[in-house]
């Protein structure tokens, strides 16, 4: 039996993802990337893996759950075999109760994590201890949950990517010839082109900024309050992020936007009040018109597959997205929800 070759155009973590799962399946791998490893928006710096919320149970949250369990060993298997940090920890994550709704919501949510998590995460709803690494809550209770982990989003595309060469993968840096099978993994501006090939909306770019503190909370869980999470990382910096931008003139430049969500955050946790700045981040995040990851076929060539739209969820999904990814290519089995594949995002 001859061994199927794969190329994968795009070097962010759906692309280098799918491209490990195949490869550890037996196939020769090729990724070719036009620009620079993670020079979309899997380049950036938050790096916060967040589950959905535990009610109304559907495919998306099943899929991502899986994913989020799935990581526990995937990522230290990539770490293994390349030898390089990608900053993974699974600290959970502690978020307000704002009001006595919300209160008696999250109790309700800690039942359906009971039901729905299965015992390998959990939701409860705590009193506040007073600690300088909580956010503040108006009622005095916290939700704590054990499924949210972090990922340091830079060190982990370059350990995936030496795991990839480690294992015998080709990674291309600029032009280079498809050999096989293609998926295409390329970004917002990949969903962009569909869109004018097939001249109707099937997804679009949303600009994120971010910016990363020189503080050392490693260890801690990750928090979520007023929109921000705050991700402390294993190098002893903390990340805070993000704006969800529609419109923009420069992909890459930060702004009030930016600085409005560092004062935000120096206000509601006062231990960050004198970290100082080590970097400011932009980048453009695809997010399909579903809402979903976009993989399957893809919809302009009935012979090629597509790996899209992770949003803000892309690290999440990525160790799943990868294996039914692979389960589709090599074997011709399709596990993909139908939320997911690309028709969702073509109605």
């Amino acid at each position: 039996m001859s061994t199927p070759e794969i190329t994968v155009r795009g070097g962010g973590v759906f692309g280098l993802s799918v491209a490990w799962a195949c490869l550890k399946r037996g196939a020769k791998v090729r990724v070719i990337e036009r620009r620079a490893i993670g020079a979309g928006a899997s380049g950036g710096i938050v790096g916060a893996l967040a589950p959905h919320t535990p009610e109304n149970w559907n495919d998306k949250k099943q899929f991502q759950f899986d994913s989020l369990i799935m990581a526990r060993d995937w990522w230290p298997e990539i770490e293994a075999v390349s030898g390089l940090p990608s900053g993974y920890m699974r600290t959970g994550r502690v978020q307000p109760v704002m009001d006595d709704k919300g209160l008696d919501l999250a109790r309700a949510r800690s039942k359906g994590a009971q039901i729905f998590w299965k015992n390998l995460a959990h939701w409860s709803v705590d009193q506040s201890a007073g600690t300088t690494w909580e956010p503040p809550s108006p009622t005095g209770w916290l939700i704590r949950d054990t499924l949210s982990a972090h990922i340091h989003p830079r060190q982990a595309l370059s350990a995936l990517a030496a795991a990839i060469t480690t294992r015998g993968g080709e990674i291309i840096l600029g032009d280079g010839e498809a050999r096989g099978q293609v998926v295409h993994s390329t970004g917002y501006e990949g969903l962009l082109e569909i869109a004018k090939e097939m001249d109707q909306p099937v997804g679009n770019g949303v600009k994120g900024q971010a910016v990363l503190l020189n503080h050392d909370a490693i260890g801690q869980p990750q928090l979520f309050a007023d929109a921000l999470h705050i991700v402390p990382h294993l190098d002893g910096t903390v990340a805070i992020g993000s704006t969800s931008e529609r419109e923009f003139d420069d992909p890459t430049s930060t702004d009030g936007r930016l600085d409005d969500i560092l004062r935000r955050a120096r206000l509601a946790f006062p231990v960050l009040a004198g970290a100082p700045v080590l970097a400011r981040w932009a980048g453009i995040r695809p997010r399909a018109k579903s809402r979903a990851p976009m993989i399957g076929r893809h919809p302009l060539d009935p012979d090629a597959f597509i790996a899209n739209g992770g949003f803000k969820i892309g690290f999440g999904m990525a160790p799943k997205v990868g294996e039914v990814m692979a389960d589709l290519i090599l074997e011709g089995r399709d596990t993909i929800p139908d939320s997911f594949k690309p028709e969702a995002s073509l109605t």
